[in-house]
């Protein structure tokens, strides 16, 4: 039995969502049909979660709403994981991720993977065509590093979550490529895609939505959950960052820092970055009712550039505003307002997740203000 140093509330919620199952190594892969003989990393680092594969349902055949229609269960200050392709923007509250982990989707005719990962608090969007072929994803009911293991069904390969990298079987070391997605409020994505839509809770299986099966999982000092080895020690295990990769090098901008702030900017790896902090969003991983939960922000990635001039933020109560200009913008990158106004900036793919998460995967990772 692992023994978990939070909440023994949280031991019940999590044992109770893993299907009564024991956690421990994983001696087998639940009946995948994995090539085990290609591999990027050592097998017995395969944790089993509990649940079989599928065991928490992916979302293959998605419902969605209206803005409106969601207002009556979804809360202004939910989270909510946004993405927009072309003219098509989705949202996908955190209340349903927590029960899925995984939606296959096509937003924009662009076929894409939404994933969230509780345990590191991490959402990430995927392309999910590989050499031409669209494929699907299920999730696998295994672990690494904490972290979600996804299995494609179409050979059976187990994907890194946070990688979005093929790390067992037949497709070893494929990566997806990276979409921009913003954890955000539900509120603030209702204000800036008015005509955008909502995923339903209309999922085809019944769960509890609205209610956080991870009470207290955040609590900043608590150990991870089926975490082996010990957390980086420069920050706290679950303090959260805004993690950015370009090229082989990765940063991460501690939010408590973002906080202090409002806007962070960055000249990192020849890009000229700004990293928006906006307050008010609500965790999905701290009270029994996500609806509840404390506020703790929301970020956003940009290059900080239009037409090679680069701009200058600044927060204000409305947003943000370019010193040069005084023109207003909001959270997700567009000008509302001012000489620059109907102007999107240019998102860069982050992630928001546990700092633990982060430098698990990226051991070698920057901290923004380091000396």
């Amino acid at each position: 039995m692992v023994v978990m140093e939070t909440r023994s509330a949280l031991w019940v919620a999590v044992t109770a969502l893993m299907l009564a199952a024991e956690p421990g190594r994983a001696a087998d892969l639940g009946g995948l049909r994995t090539d085990l003989r290609r591999t990027l990393i050592p097998l017995d680092e395969i944790i089993g979660g509990g649940p079989p594969p599928d065991g928490i349902p992916p979302i293959d055949a998605p419902v969605f709403v209206s803005p409106a229609a969601a207002g009556g269960w979804l809360r202004p200050k939910e989270p909510v994981l946004g993405v927009r392709v072309g003219s098509d923007a989705r949202a996908y509250p955190l209340q349903v991720l927590l029960w899925h982990e995984i939606v296959n989707d096509v937003v924009g005719g662009r076929p894409l993977v939404v994933t969230y990962c509780p345990l590191c608090n991490a959402g990430l969007v995927f392309d999910r065509v590989v050499d031409g072929t669209r494929i699907d994803f299920g999730t696998s009911g295994r672990l690494w590093k904490s972290d979600l293991l996804m299995y494609d069904r179409q050979t059976h390969s187990l994907w890194s979550q946070m990688e979005g990298r093929a790390v067992v079987g037949t497709r070893v070391g494929v990566r997806l490529a990276r979409v921009p997605a913003n954890t955000l409020s539900y509120e603030e994505f209702k204000e800036a895609y008015p005509a955008g839509r909502i995923l339903s809770r209309e999922t085809g299986v019944t769960r509890a939505y609205g209610r956080n099966p991870y009470e207290a999982y955040d609590q900043v000092d608590s150990r991870p959950f089926l975490f082996s080895g010990a957390p980086d020690p420069r920050r706290p295990p679950k303090e959260r960052v805004a993690g950015v990769t370009l090229g082989d090098a990765a940063r991460a901008y501690p939010w408590p820092v973002l906080a202090r702030r409002g806007v962070v900017h960055d000249d990192w790896e020849g890009e000229r970055l700004v990293i928006l902090f906006r307050p008010g969003t609500l965790s999905a991983l701290d009270r029994p009712q996500v609806a509840d939960s404390r506020a703790v922000g929301a970020t956003a990635v940009y290059r900080r550039q239009i037409k090679g001039r680069s701009l200058t933020f600044e927060a204000v109560p409305e947003g943000f505003r370019d010193v040069e200009t005084g023109s207003v913008w909001n959270l997700v990158g567009h000008a509302l307002s001012g000489p620059l106004k109907g102007r999107e900036l240019h998102p860069v793919p982050h992630v928001d997740a546990f700092w633990f998460a982060w430098a698990a995967f990226h051991p070698k990772t920057s901290i923004f203000g380091d000396p």
